[in-house]
Order: structure tokens, then C-alpha cells, then sequence
């Protein structure tokens, strides 16, 4: 005697259909988000060279430092609203930093999943210091952005806090009475050159700028720059600390 389920399926029946798998997302290739990496890296690292450029008018007095600053207000007036431009900067940083930060993550965590075993025993990374610092280096980094916004931008944390009065507050920023404040710039400065050192020499790598005959001296460019613009800004707070601004 045969059961429902001996039967074999009559003609007019239809197969049951297999699950149709869901649809894989599309992601954006790794290397997309190194390019990503390396041209908003490039943005930002010619804002820290004309912001450094810009600081260092305090050496040239009170009256050329707070000029340049209310010039930078001032800039393409009237064709573009008063701050327009700086506006338009600091927007244009944001996103950059956005997408630098968030490619960065991506990189990381599809780097951590192609190797998910630790190795028991690596052999040294070839490469800087800043190399294996990038990631907390990158979180001091983004906490001295919103604190120095806060304290030179807003002056809501600046002891003086006056707008367009830039010397004056940088000055009172880096009273020796300050010292703490100064020590965390420092911290700041030199992991920013870490990671411009770092950034630089991958950022000429992803666009092929890289070969085994020019290595050293991109290596070599990548550190004289880094160290200029750390000597660059630190030059400004230990000025004013040490009272010859």
C-alpha cells in the first residue's frame, strides 16, 4: 500500500521553488576607497598648509595676523556674502574628512575580514612608526579638530574669546598658565605629522607615484615635509608661551 507521499507527482504539478537568494549589495571596490582616501587626504593637507602659512603672520605683529583674518572674511566680497568663503571651506573639509575617516573604516574592516585568524607570530611591518599608529593617532587628531573649533573658531573655551581679536586670543590660549593646553596642541601637531608622513608616502603609492628606484626619495620628501609643517605650527603656541609674540 502506498502513502500520499510514495506517489510520484502527477504531470500538472509544479516543482516547489528553491528560496531565490537575496541580492548581494553592490560595494564599492577597495580600490575606489583608496583613491577616496588619497584625494581627500590631498584636500586636507593643502588647508593645513595655508592655515600654517596663515598662522605664522603672528611673527609680523597683532595688526597682521587680525588683518588676514578679517581679509579671509572679507575674501570675493561683494560677489560672495561676508564668510562666504570661509564657509565654503570649512564645508568642503567636512566632507573630505567624512569620506577620509569612513574609507578608512571600510579598509580596515574588509582587511580584518580577509584575515580573520590573528597570526601567532608576524614578522615586523615594513614601514613608519605612523604606520601602526594611524588609527588612535586618527581619534587624538579628530578630538583636537572639535576642540580647536571650539577654543580659535567659536572662543567659546578660549579665555579671551573676542572675535577678530586672533592674536590676542592666541596669546592668552598659550599663557604658561596654559601649559596643559600647549602640551595638547604638541600631542596633536606631532600625531597630525605622523600622519601626514604616513598619508603622503601611501597617498603617492595609490597613484603610482611610487616605484623601487624612487622610494627613498619620496620617503625622504614625505618626512621634510611632515617635519616643516609640525615646526610650522608648534612654532605659533610655544612663541606666545614663552612671550616673544
Amino acid at each position: 500500500m502506498t502513502t500520499t507521499a510514495d506517489r510520484p507527482a502527477s504531470r500538472g504539478t509544479t516543482p516547489a521553488r528553491r528560496p531565490v537568494p537575496a541580492r548581494r549589495r553592490r560595494r564599492v571596490p577597495s580600490v575606489v576607497l583608496k583613491y577616496v582616501m588619497a584625494a581627500s587626504g590631498a584636500a586636507m593637507l593643502l588647508y593645513l598648509v595655508l592655515h600654517m602659512v596663515g598662522n605664522l603672520k603672528i611673527f609680523f605683529g597683532a595688526d597682521a595676523l587680525d588683518s588676514y583674518s578679517a581679509w579671509l572674511r572679507t575674501l570675493l566680497e561683494p560677489a560672495v556674502p561676508y564668510a562666504g568663503v570661509l564657509w565654503a571651506i570649512r564645508v568642503l573639509l567636512t566632507v573630505a574628512l567624512v569620506a577620509h575617516v569612513g574609507s578608512a573604516i571600510v579598509l580596515a574592516r574588509r582587511a580584518r575580514a580577509a584575515r580573520p585568524v590573528r597570526y601567532v607570530h608576524r614578522q615586523p611591518v615594513e614601514g613608519s612608526y605612523a604606520a601602526r599608529t594611524m588609527r588612535w593617532g586618527g581619534v587624538i587628531i579628530l578630538l583636537f579638530v572639535v576642540y580647536h573649533v571650539l577654543d580659535l573658531t567659536t572662543g567659546t573655551l578660549n579665555p579671551n574669546g573676542v572675535h577678530g581679536e586672533v592674536h590676542a586670543n592666541v596669546v592668552a590660549d598659550f599663557d604658561p598658565s596654559r601649559w596643559y593646553v600647549t602640551l595638547f596642541y604638541t600631542l596633536a601637531v606631532l600625531t597630525v605629522g605622523f600622519h601626514v608622513r604616513h598619508g603622503m608616502w601611501s597617498g603617492l603609492q595609490t597613484f603610482g607615484r611610487s616605484n623601487a628606484l624612487t622610494q627613498r626619495a619620496l620617503k625622504t620628501f614625505a618626512f621634510v615635509f611632515a617635519a616643516v609643517l609640525v615646526v610650522g605650527f608648534l612654532s605659533v603656541p610655544f612663541a606666545a608661551t614663552f612671550g616673544l609674540v
